[in-house]
């Protein structure tokens, strides 16, 4: 397969890359590009980071030279799509993660990351998150993220919304908490509603283990009960699938 571009209409548009390290490199810049345009026209960007190996090997980007020094931390809010419910010290945590991995190594203030409260109650905590998110992030009537960064499960997740779950259902709330039975588990997640309310959304996706469930996404039909990234698509934002060659295998169209 040759790196390019797919269009999928409102289903969105397909980068393909080499590999997943030219996945995380994409990644990076689309950060750093984002972030600097944002911010060159208002005071402040925000944005919405996910868990897994391919944002941690951004962050490891993000948090050297050279893109390092391009990024303008001082004006960027850092929030996260959904988290586990553990402690912030847990190697489980999404944010913890991405604090420790690359933003206790940047000069972002720490005000302005912000991690969910992963003490005391879910639905309180997910309650609180949506308050600081409609006190932080601007726009009306829903807030609106300048760039939000997904991943996709092999079964078709994105953030903790899982197949089947009662969140997907979910219109009058921007955060909840989500017991997922498959994983004996309650996450916290962004709704539906408040991803597309995004200005960008992006995935992020690599490995052979995603191929076959992307092709259902993207080429099957609108099922997002059991394809819950099927949710994505933002109402007045750009919708961008960043793919390595292996993920990008079964897609039905060929990038140009």
């Amino acid at each position: 397969m040759t790196d390019g571009t797919i269009d999928y209409g409102e289903r969105g548009r397909v980068i393909v890359v080499a590999d997943a390290g030219a996945l995380a490199q994409h990644a990076a810049e689309l950060v750093r590009d984002t972030t600097r345009e944002v911010v060159s026209d208002r005071a402040n960007a925000y944005v919405a980071l996910s868990g897994g190996s391919t944002p941690k090997a951004m962050g490891a980007i993000l948090g050297a030279e050279p893109v390092r020094d391009e990024v303008p931390w001082g004006s960027v809010h850092f929030f996260w799509g959904d988290e586990r419910w553990v402690p912030i010290e847990s190697p489980e945590s999404n944010a913890g993660e991405a604090i420790r991995g690359f933003l206790d190594h940047v000069p972002v203030p720490r005000d302005q990351v912000h991690p969910f409260d992963t003490s005391g109650n879910p639905a309180e905590s997910a309650a609180k998150y949506e308050r600081l998110i409609r006190t932080v992030v601007p726009g009306a009537p829903l807030p609106m993220f300048d760039l939000i960064l997904l991943g996709m499960g092999d079964d078709g997740h994105t953030a903790s919304l899982f197949p089947g779950t009662a969140a997907l259902s979910i219109t009058d709330r921007l955060v909840t908490e989500n017991w997922v039975e498959k994983l004996d588990a309650t996450r916290l997640t962004f709704t539906a509603p408040l991803i597309n309310a995004a200005r960008h959304v992006a995935f992020l996706i690599a490995g052979a283990g995603k191929a076959e469930r992307l092709a259902e996404v993207l080429d099957g039909e609108h099922d997002p009960v059991r394809l819950p990234s099927q949710l994505i698509r933002p109402k007045h934002g750009q919708l961008t699938w960043l793919v390595d060659e292996t993920a990008a295998a079964r897609l039905a169209r060929a990038p140009k």
